[in-house]
This record gives structure tokens, sequence and C-alpha cells, in this order.
């Protein structure tokens, strides 16, 4: 029996497919073949707005697509989150979803003392971040903070491991077999759920 993969394209341009929609449909085109079922979300075709207070974030009514969205990663076993690199982080609006779906109630739950209580223990998740720069100087150089941030403080914190990450660097010079062989291997990846 197949995972249930749950892919989100986190750029927030949905006026054209671009790199990260691609890569999300090579992940996906991968996962069919291997059995597992498979759903996606474009971050950018989402209504929601940013949360303004600890208040709203805590006790606040998530709109309707944000909660369609915890239905969908409820039902995933493994998530898949393709985003670019802006500012050396991920676009505002994909940081804004995350605050948005994983709140308290849904994600974790405060505990009197102590780390939170995890709810999405026993998933597994994949990064996939496209940038100019080459990986070698944002894995070393800049110490890839942005992936780090994402697996630790935001996916790790509510549960996810083991979280992977695939970076796809020099997007803007890379040679057409490069971006072929990323390609073939989404969709390796996505065969293995992995």
């Amino acid at each position: 029996m197949g995972s249930r993969i749950l892919i989100l394209n986190g750029h927030p341009d949905v006026t054209r497919k671009g790199l990260c929609g691609a890569l999300a449909d090579a992940y996906a085109e991968g996962g069919a073949a291997g059995g597992h079922t498979v759903e996606r979300l474009d971050i950018g075709a989402l209504h929601f707005d940013l949360l303004r207070s600890q208040a709203d974030f805590e006790t606040g009514t998530a709109p309707a697509d944000i909660v369609a969205a915890q239905e969908a990663i409820r039902r995933a076993d493994h998530l898949v989150v393709v985003f670019p690199l802006w500012l050396g982080d991920m676009p505002a609006l994909l940081k804004g979803f995350f605050e948005q779906t994983l709140r308290p109630s849904f994600a974790f739950a405060y505990r009197p003392s102590g780390f939170p209580q995890k709810h999405l223990q026993g998933r597994s998740a994949r990064l996939v971040v496209t940038m100019g720069m080459p990986e070698i100087v944002y894995r070393w150089y800049f110490r890839a903070h942005a992936v780090k941030n994402l697996k630790r403080n935001i996916l790790g914190f509510v549960g996810y491991a083991p979280v992977r990450d695939t970076v796809v660097g020099s997007v803007g010079s890379a040679k057409p077999a490069t971006m072929a062989q990323h390609f073939e291997t989404m969709r390796a990846l996505g065969r293995a759920a992995r």
C-alpha cells in the first residue's frame, strides 16, 4: 500500500508555471507511478490573511482555505514543500501559510511546562528549494539557514521526522542536462515517497 503524499507548491505566483511548479509536477508524477496517493496545494491560489496577533494565532478562526489545507495535511503521511529562496528565506506568503495552518490545537498543544505536544508525529517531509546561487555556496557560506529553520523550528516543532532536503541551485545558469537530472531526481524521490 502506498503513502499519501501532499505537495505544497510554495511559489506565490500562480500566473505562470515556473520551476517550482515543474518540480512539484515531477515529484507528483513519480509518486503516482510509485503507487502513492498524491494531493497538491498551490499556496498562491489560497485565500488567507497574514496573522497579526498572538490571540488570532492561538484562538482565532482559520479561513476556509486553511481549514481545507489542515485536512490535507492531516491525511498525508509525507509532506513535500517546494519553494524559491527569496531574500535568503522562503517567500512571505509561504511563511504566512505555515503560521495560519500550524496553529495550536491542530499542529501542537501547549503544556504547563516543557516542550509542546507534537500533533503531527509519524509523518516525514521533503523540502525542495530553488535558488540562483550555487548549492555549495548556500550550504557552506550561508549555512542553509532557511532550510534549517523550516526543518527544525517549524516542521520538527510540530512532529515531522525525518525532514530531508533537496537544493536546486544555479537555476539561472544550469545546463538543460542538469535541469533534466533535477526532474529525474524528483520523480525518483516521488516514487520512493522520500
